[in-house]
């Protein structure tokens, strides 16, 4: 294949700048619609930044895939199945989905410890003061620009292969349809985004993963996918791999990758305010249940397109149409984008630039939702104006959506510039970031944690991290130190295991020597609406009964609360009993899914060093497939189903509109009563 772009640059602009604008007016247009047919307004701050806390578990389950499915989930989960074979899509898929089951446990402690806070920094705050409150804010911010850079970096490097476009013009296009919908529509519009997106997404993988193992004339069947990866197996043996086999789990670097793959992961998780986001903006009695739907749901999506792309691009090696890879390529998670190419074409390249600019622009509209929350809540309302009123705050996170949008741009270029690719940022984040992991889950979770242990815990496995990676580096290459010899395997993982190890342990360590008694009654007070019950009960059970008062007065969209008491209810989703047990019931699922799918699973078939023969290969990919299919359903169809009231309503405020202007807008019982 020639270095001539398979799509004329035009295409690159078109879908960056067109369907990102798209987009933008669609989501406008949602946003519209929901402010004229339903209570949710997103002019005011609360809703604006957490929805209203009223989100129901498919819509925040969907919102999870989307936040998570970074250009890094598509384009590096394919890049380590073509260094690795059929154990870098598990080690990536599984590496990275724990962490989302695990964070449900954080989910539920957030529900009984801090239910109104609207960022898990203001938590830190209120427990432990100004310093903690500056120190973890590094860590958080930190880890958004580094979650944004990696977007850019991927989405742009892709847009450029397979388009030309010029990278400068794809890391500031790109995430500026995005903060247009954000800026006017907040976290409901970018749930809603995300599962536009979402749907996308899973429709475009099982086109791909049926061309591959069904109609494609160059590969097209199981038997024909594991006779090439064979013959490549023979021909190039992997390093580190049983025989060199593309085909076995035995891989040693493969195992290496996945133990970074997972510290790293933990950083960009606990301490990404998008996902603390979804857990505020969730309903208390399904936020459990929504992060492990999610966390389940989103295994597919690396594990089935890094099985398929991935294995394509290794097994079309030597075809006329296949682009020929450099190690900068993989880096920068092209082989993908090469093997759709191979595989479809024009179609193909324009599929997949499709697939990552969507997945490129809603991890970026969660990213930019949550550091414009940092900003307005943690730095503006904290220090500048803590009397800041509602219009006020909701200004500042326009204004902040913007500006971290314009950040987003200048912070991939810089990468870029300075020769970073995805594949290294992604790697080298545990390195900086996993100090904080556990000091900033001790810090919600556990009232014996010591705060000087938890803040010095962190610094200290911050510098420990980084002196391990750079000593490892330089010991191995002969006292080199340059971005190619600090991305190898040996100092990242050393790197990592020095930051998450060093601050775990000092942390805990502290805290089990000078204990704390805290008993978070400080944190639960934070942000509490005066009153006996929240505004946004009122709205949901507006929804919930707005069938059986159109029935009754089928003139007027105007509903009525129901009984019991909106007191009661709040009282109801908030008990402390009923979060304590769905805090105990997400500790023991997601740690029996930890073990399964990081101890049980691969390392059985890792020391049993297996070569897989077509029908070991055929298991492999119909796990994958089915999965993808019972994950689609999660969070495509079933969001729908649970949000068929608020449809309903929707549908019938638009009619009256048609027939009689006017009449279908929604008015709130207290309006009605005024």
């Amino acid at each position: 294949m020639s270095s001539v772009t398979i799509l004329p640059q035009g295409a690159g602009y078109g879908v960056v700048v067109g369907i990102g604008f798209f987009f933008s007016l669609f989501m406008i247009g949602l946003t519209a619609v929901q402010g004229r047919y339903t209570p949710w307004s997103p002019r005011n701050s609360e809703e604006f930044s957490s929805a209203s806390r009223s989100v129901k578990p498919g819509l925040i389950a969907s919102g999870i895939v989307s936040a998570w499915t970074w250009a890094a989930t598509l384009l590096q989960s394919s890049a380590v199945a073509y260094k690795f074979g059929i154990s870098g899509p598990w080690w990536y898929g599984a590496g990275a989905t724990i962490q989302i089951l695990l964070f449900a446990m954080l989910a539920a402690k957030l529900k009984l410890n801090a239910p109104y806070a609207h960022t898990w920094l203001e938590i830190v705050g209120v427990r432990w003061g100004t310093l903690a409150h500056g120190v973890f804010m590094f860590f958080g911010l930190a880890t958004n620009i580094i979650v944004s850079s990696m977007l850019i970096l991927g989405g742009s490097a892709t847009v450029t292969a397979l388009t030309g476009m010029h990278t400068i013009a794809a890391c500031f296009l790109i995430p500026l349809g995005v903060s247009i919908y954000v800026m006017v529509g907040g976290m409901r519009s970018t749930l809603l985004c995300d599962y536009t997106h979402t749907t996308v997404l899973f429709i475009i993988i099982l086109i791909f993963v049926f061309t591959v193992y069904a109609t494609s004339p160059k590969i097209g069947s199981i038997q024909r996918m594991h006779d090439l990866l064979s013959a490549v197996s023979a021909a190039h043996p992997v390093s580190g791999n049983a025989q060199g086999s593309y085909l076995t789990m035995r891989s040693k670097n493969g195992l290496i990758f996945g133990v970074i793959n997972i510290i790293g992961n933990f950083a960009t998780v606990f301490q990404d305010q998008a996902y603390w986001q979804r857990a505020i903006a969730s309903r208390p009695a399904s936020s459990v249940k929504a992060y492990l739907l999610g966390g389940l749901a989103w295994f597919a999506i690396p594990f089935t397109l890094a099985t398929t792309l991935g294995l394509a691009a290794v097994a079309l090696t030597g075809d006329p149409d296949m682009r020929e890879l450099s190690p900068a390529d993989v880096s920068a998670g092209l082989p993908a984008a090469a093997a759709a190419a191979a595989l479809l074409g024009k179609g193909g390249a324009a599929a997949m630039l499709l697939l990552l600019f969507l997945a490129v622009t809603s991890a970026c509209s969660a990213e930019l939702i949550a550091v414009s929350s940092l900003l307005t809540y943690d730095v503006y309302k904290r220090y500048i104006n803590p009397k800041a009123t509602d219009q006020q705050l909701l200004t500042m996170g326009h204004w902040m959506v913007a500006f971290y949008g314009l950040v987003c741009g200048l912070a991939g270029l810089i990468f870029y510039y300075i020769g970073i690719s995805m594949g290294w940022l992604y790697e080298f984040m545990g390195v900086v970031l996993g100090s904080a992991v556990v000091p900033i889950a001790l810090a919600i979770t556990w009232s014996k944690a010591n705060k000087h242990g938890c803040i010095w815990g962190s610094i200290a496995g911050f510098v420990a991290g980084v002196i391990a990676w750079l000593v490892t580096a330089s010991t191995l290459n002969g006292g080199a130190v340059t971005v190619e010899t600090t991305g190898g395997d040996y100092p990242m993982l050393a790197g990592n295991l020095g930051s998450i190890g060093v601050g775990g342990i000092i942390s805990v360590l502290v805290s089990y020597i000078w204990p704390e008694d805290f008993d978070f009654e400080s944190t639960r007070a934070l942000n509490r609406p005066e009153g006996s019950a929240a505004m946004h009960h009122e709205a949901r059970d507006s929804i919930e009964v707005s069938s059986n008062s159109e029935k009754k007065d089928p003139g007027s969209s105007v509903v009525k609360p129901v009984t019991p008491s909106l007191a009661e209810q709040e009282k109801d989703e908030l008990d402390p009993i009923g979060l304590q047990k769905a805090f105990k019931f997400a500790t023991w699922s997601s740690v029996a899914l930890l073990l399964i799918m990081i101890i049980l699973i691969p390392l059985p078939l890792f020391f049993a060093q297996t070569i897989y023969g077509p029908k070991g290969l055929g298991a492999w990919v119909g796990i994958g497939i089915a999965w993808t299919f019972l994950s689609a359903f999660t969070v495509v169809l079933y969001p729908l189903f649970e949000s068929r009231q608020a449809i309903v309503m929707i549908m019938r405020g638009m009619i009256k509109d048609i027939f009689n202007p006017g009449s279908g807008k929604y008015v709130s019982p207290t309006s009605e009563k005024a």
